[in-house]
């Protein structure tokens, strides 16, 4: 399916050569005014310097508060409520309370709240309750301003934590951190406490206290979403670890040098169905598939608090959380899935750049890998080396993009440097290379984020790429033979006061441009775009919470001149005073050329969110309009609907069902209908142990005479999975589990294909 257009996304275009001599003299410019940019009034040293408090007794994490140290802790009053207020004071009353020993950072919150009946909270894994009551703290250990630890904790201690980073705009909840928390709803609101060792963190090195940057913050969810914390937010501003509170004295006295080890036993047996015997009509029988087990370990060393060393042998990459199906009946490019894999997480922010030029989930199955990075005096660096017996391809066109996946031996290295310049500005360098047999990809270029303002930075980066097929895939995915080569280019200019949004850029990237080791599923284009957007925030009592306009446009062009996709957006969003609801409109005129022929195209977008209640959730979107029938290349009637449920029941069973459906109609006909559902039902058993059954549907069905090509007129797959897990913390866990596969074509009817039973226990020493 073509998916709902949308805004262009904010790290956007792929630009080019002739840009490339502006772009890099541009970016040395305005690095020279970033690094002669004077402080601000709320830096440090502008403004007083909280010292935090060394603990004065042991502390038990159990959410009671009862030990002394809390009585001398430091306390930050989470005093200003930043949305929808503006600073305005904290709709209930809130503080956070911190300490630290030799080892780790203690973290408590008193949470006062005028109706703890309404209080949204529920057991759930970790880093899944984002929409209940949670307090937390941001870190910036670095003090540099730049990237941030957030951990965040619900009233009943389950954990969330990620890794925000200003400089390329991301919040990563991937990353998964060992730490301690606990929780407990009382008679007047709940009470949260949390043990961060300082081996979890990674800082600077060096003797003597250290001054780190730190946020607190709560949400509190009812009718309108609050959102407070403990600084004045001045939305004006693009960077939100910049705005951190000063805390001095951390004193971690050789804490953060630890050897982290994690070995794993995973056992999967696999049973598929055999072919029909002979003379019997009906499927064959199952045959059992061999058990194999397979042992693995990963370990991690901090050689200083600030460098950290992890290699890992015949790693356990077994997916054991499915990956949320897509539709894939009208696609003209390769789709994309999130990383889930511990080894690729740790520290996965620093390898982002404008574009995606590293993309993990293209190493498939490793027999090893070993991963550095580190940070010091403004240098960051990080590179990592993996051995692959499956190589995953891409080949991308301005059209649509092919793929393949050879069984072969291939080796991917990656390193990234970047300094830090000026206050929050930074310039980097990425080298990425794949090389198998008579096969290599390497690619390298430059890429930075330079702060002009607080409401004004340019972002860019600049690449080129060297690649050569081995003879026999070039052939069959008519690639050029030989070495060849290609370049991308992406520049973009952004402003954000928060009342006024806008962005304006370039991108391009040559039909030669290769970079296997990132995701790129587009080429041989030139991108102009840009957006405007207007945001109203209403006072309390008026009949909107928030209000959104916007207008946005791409114009694609191919090498040749040629116009490819002309795209244009109108998005509205109303955000409701009651129940989290928000209803948005976005009509979108658009022009695609797609084999020879040029589309003019009109599709209406509308959604529809809300969450009455901690109980219950629900979204609806649809699409409707004109897009390209890629099968059969003509023009076709869209319909497209995507209505989803959530219910948090008694605090321990969640049940999410979401639906898509799909259309397209010509003349009177309906060329192809698809329908895809899947539901998660989860029980909580405490925080650490669950069972979780997913079943995801599809199915298709077309009508053979409205298309060029022979097709099933029905096609349908049934996929199911059953775990039961018990966790620890992220890396020591025993889970067990069962999936299966079913499908059904004109040939047949639904019928099992195979079945996989599965295990895996894992345990994390930390010395």
């Amino acid at each position: 399916m073509i998916a709902a257009p949308s805004a262009p996304r904010l790290a956007i275009p792929r630009r080019g050569w002739p840009a490339l001599g502006t772009t890099i003299a541009l970016a040395c410019s305005t690095a020279s005014m970033a690094m002669a940019t004077p402080a601000r009034p709320q830096d440090a040293g502008t403004i007083e310097v909280r010292t935090v408090a060394r603990a004065a007794s042991p502390i038990e994490v159990d959410a009671v508060l009862d030990e002394p140290a809390w009585d001398s802790a430091s306390v930050l009053p989470i005093a200003f409520e930043w949305q929808p207020g503006d600073n305005t004071p904290a709709v209930e009353p809130a503080e956070c309370l911190v300490a630290i020993d030799d080892h780790a950072l203690y973290v408590a919150f008193r949470v006062r709240d005028s109706n703890p009946a309404a209080i949204r909270a529920r057991f759930a894994d970790r880093d899944t309750p984002t929409d209940d009551d949670t307090v937390g703290i941001m870190l910036d250990t670095f003090a540099d301003r730049r990237r941030a630890y957030q951990f965040r904790v619900n009233p009943l201690g389950v954990q969330m934590d990620a890794i925000n980073n200003d400089v390329d705009r991301t919040e990563n909840w991937a990353w998964d951190g060992i730490w301690d928390s606990a929780g407990r709803i009382t008679s007047d609101g709940y009470i949260v406490e949390m043990a961060i060792p300082f081996s979890t963190l990674r800082y600077a090195t060096g003797t003597g206290p250290q001054t780190w940057g730190l946020m607190a913050s709560r949400e509190l969810p009812r009718a309108v979403r609050h959102r407070m914390r403990s600084i004045r937010t001045d939305r004006t501003r693009t960077c939100l670890v910049c705005q951190f509170e000063p805390l001095a004295g951390f004193d971690q006295r050789g804490a953060g040098l630890d050897l982290e080890f994690v070995p794993t036993v995973t056992a999967a047996r696999t049973d598929r169905r055999g072919p029909p015997a002979a003379g019997r009509p009906g499927p064959g029988a199952f045959l059992n598939g061999d058990i194999e087990p397979q042992a693995g370990l990963s370990a991690r060393w901090s050689l200083t608090p600030n460098l950290t060393l992890a290699g890992t042998v015949n790693p356990d990459f077994y997916q054991v959380e499915a990956d949320a199906a897509q539709l894939e009946t009208n696609t003209r490019f390769r789709l994309s899935f999130p990383e889930k894999r511990p080894f690729f997480l740790e520290g996965a922010d620093f390898f982002n750049t404008p574009v995606q030029a590293v993309f993990t989930r293209t190493v498939v199955d490793p027999d090893w890998g070993v991963k550095v990075s580190g940070k010091q005096n403004g240098h960051a660096y990080g590179a990592f080396v993996t051995r692959d017996a499956v190589n995953t391809l891409t080949f991308p066109a301005n059209e649509e993009s092919d793929d393949v996946t050879l069984a072969e031996d291939v080796l991917t290295a990656v390193a990234r440097y970047r300094r830090d310049v000026g206050g929050t500005s930074a310039i980097g360098v990425l080298v990425t290379g794949r090389e198998g047999e008579r096969y290599h990809n390497r690619v390298a270029g430059l890429d930075g984020a330079i702060r002009l303002t607080d409401a004004d930075a340019i972002r860019f980066q600049v690449l080129g790429s060297t690649t050569q097929y081995a003879p026999h895939v070039a052939t069959a995915f008519g690639q050029e033979m030989g070495a060849f080569g290609g370049h991308a280019v992406e520049a973009f200019y952004e402003h954000e006061t928060g009342t006024w949004d806008w962005w304006a850029g370039y991108a391009e990237a040559s039909p030669g441009f290769r970079v296997d080791a990132g995701f790129e599923p587009r080429v041989d284009l030139r991108r102009v775009a840009g957006e405007i957007e207007r945001n109203v925030y209403g006072a309390p009592g008026q009949w909107f919470s928030g209000l959104e306009f916007g207008a946005s446009f791409e114009r694609v062009e191919d090498f040749d001149g040629e116009l490819t996709d002309f795209e244009m957006d109108f998005p509205i969003e109303y955000v409701a005073p009651k129940w989290q609801l928000s209803l948005g409109y976005n009509p979108s005129p658009n022009r695609e050329r797609y084999k020879g022929r040029t589309y003019d195209n009109f599709r209406h977008n509308f959604d529809v969110s809300l969450r009455p209640s901690g109980a219950f959730g629900a979204s609806f979107e649809a699409t409707v309009g004109e897009t390209i029938d890629v099968a059969n290349r003509r023009q076709a009637r869209l319909l497209e609907l995507a209505p989803s449920v959530e219910l948090n029941l008694w605090r321990k069973v969640d049940v999410n069902v979401s639906h898509s459906y799909e259309r397209l109609r010509v003349g009177g006909g309906t060329v192809v209908a698809a329908n895809l559902t899947q539901a998660r039902l989860l029980y909580h058993h405490s925080l650490r142990a669950f069972v979780r059954a997913i079943l995801q549907h599809t199915g298709v069905s077309r009508d053979p005479a409205l298309y060029l090509d022979p097709v099933d007129r029905r096609s349908n797959r049934l996929f199911g999975q059953f775990l039961f897990s018990y966790k620890l913390n992220p890396q020591t866990v025993f889970l067990v589990g069962y999936s299966d596969n079913y499908t059904a074509t004109d040939r047949y009817d639904l019928r099992q294909v195979d079945r996989t039973f599965f295990m895996k226990i894992g345990y994390a020493w930390v010395l």
